[in-house]
């Protein structure tokens, strides 16, 4: 059985909620997007991308497939609009089949699991990831790195041909949980905060999830928020 909570805040900072999550348990998929462009732009590409991903999933094609399916359905999107502006989205989708999942993703939006202990599935398509991964920045250092939030892949700006849509799969166990996030979390709240709040098992997964875009919140809520907390029981 699978335990669920939801929830997305516009934040402290910010007019529009750019963000956009899906979540159902008889299709067994779950997702965040966080959209940019500005205006009303990074709206319409996170909901192109939900839309697009839970079609192509229910069509029965697979979750990288239907990422990518997302993505022309933006570039199509902005090729009739007069307004040379760009949109986009980042991505984080879940599937799960009986005891197992699939996580694909393209941008920063995250995705963890906690058996016990916190671990990030997903990995940043950022500047500062790239920098961490050249060792010339630490962890530490990203948090407050300048650009921080500059991304190097999204859906609907990024080159078709170079687009990275990453996946990972693994074995869901009884008392595992799955978090997706999108960067207005993991901005203003670190992992060993997020770890705590996900060890209390007396917290059903909504409350933990309230928890977490309090945190969010509490922490200066710079962005919107958007959280997605599952557990197997």
């Amino acid at each position: 059985m699978i335990e669920f909570g939801h929830l997305s805040h516009v934040g402290l900072r910010r007019e529009l909620n750019e963000d956009t999550y899906y979540g159902d348990a008889e299709l067994g998929l779950w997702l965040v997007a966080d959209g940019m462009g500005g205006h009303e732009f990074g709206e319409v590409a996170s909901a192109l991308a939900r839309d697009a991903v839970v079609r192509e999933v229910r069509a029965g094609r697979s979750l990288a497939d239907a990422i990518r399916r997302a993505d022309e359905d933006i570039i199509r999107h902005s090729k009739q609009r007069a307004e040379s502006l760009p949109m986009g989205t980042t991505m984080v989708a879940l599937r799960i089949a009986e005891n197992r999942f699939e996580v694909g993703w393209v941008g920063d939006s995250r995705a963890y699991l906690w058996n016990g202990e916190l671990r990030q599935l997903s990995a940043d398509h950022s500047y500062v990831q790239e920098l961490i991964d050249q060792g010339a920045i630490t962890a530490e250092q990203a948090r407050v790195h300048p650009h921080r939030n500059v991304v190097t892949q999204a859906l609907g700006v990024t080159d078709p041909q170079s687009l990275k849509v990453e996946t990972l799969s693994g074995e869901l166990r009884p008392g595992q949980q799955l978090l997706l996030c999108s960067d207005g979390l993991t901005e203003e709240v670190d992992d060993a905060t997020i770890a705590s709040l996900l060890a209390r098992t007396e917290l059903s997964a909504q409350e933990c999830v309230d928890h977490l875009v309090s945190a969010a919140l509490d922490g200066g809520g710079s962005d919107n928020v958007t959280v997605i907390l599952l557990r197997r029981r």
